[in-house]
């Protein structure tokens, strides 16, 4: 079980850090024997949702293929389980308030998929922990999934801040030891933001998105 405090590993204390492996750790962790503290979840419910990913996820990395096909599949695998409308949503706060329509989508479909490639890079690059389930709250369409990753020197939670949709449960927000990965965001886009145009904000995450260096927010 998750100590009461547990050591937050030295690499997750940045926040771009914190973002940039929770979802590596997320997607490649194998999925182990079940342990006597488990907890195995609603079926059908958020936690055997998730469950499922980690495991798919796991099939893709450990399989056949070459590196650009195996990203390939886990963008369209992630696509399927993060809410990446809700995360942009969250991450922009009162700075989506008075954008047009055209303004929302775009910012939201760069947001999509620059989110989705900046993680998933690094998914074959990350060592698989251990991977525990310790807690599930569900309060009608939505709920909470608790987690454990357990590496050789560490252990730490990861929660997921679920939703139930027309195709199933999807997770809006990750937290890893209470840090949420949305407000991670904002504070990269609140400090862009009263710098420079909302404008400029979108034409630096779209050379972002096309590789293009010296691109910081």
């Amino acid at each position: 079980m998750r100590s009461p405090n547990p050591p937050v590993p030295p690499q997750l204390r940045p926040a771009r850090a914190v973002a940039s492996l929770l979802l590596a750790a997320v997607l490649v962790a194998p999925a182990p024997p079940a342990r006597a503290d488990e907890v195995r979840g609603v079926p059908g419910g958020p936690m055997e949702r998730t469950r499922e990913v980690l495991q798919a996820s796991n099939r893709i990395v450990t399989g056949e293929g070459d590196r650009n096909a195996k990203l390939a599949k886990l963008k369209d695998l992630l696509r399927g389980f993060l809410d990446t409308d809700a995360l942009a949503r969250k991450a922009m706060g009162k700075h989506l308030d008075g954008r047009t329509p055209a303004q929302t989508k775009e910012f939201t479909s760069i947001f999509r998929d620059l989110f989705v490639r900046t993680y998933v890079q690094r998914l074959l690059l990350f060592d698989a922990p251990d991977f525990g389930f310790t807690g599930e709250k569900i309060e009608g369409d939505t709920a909470e999934v608790n987690t454990e990753i357990i590496t050789p020197k560490d252990e730490f939670g990861v929660d997921y801040a679920m939703r139930k949709g027309p195709g199933g449960w999807v997770a809006t927000d990750i937290l890893v030891e209470g840090v949420s990965l949305a407000e991670n965001f904002r504070s990269q886009f609140d400090k862009a933001l009263a710098k420079d145009s909302f404008e400029r904000l979108l034409e630096r995450l779209r050379n972002k998105l096309e590789s293009k260096p010296n691109t910081d927010l």
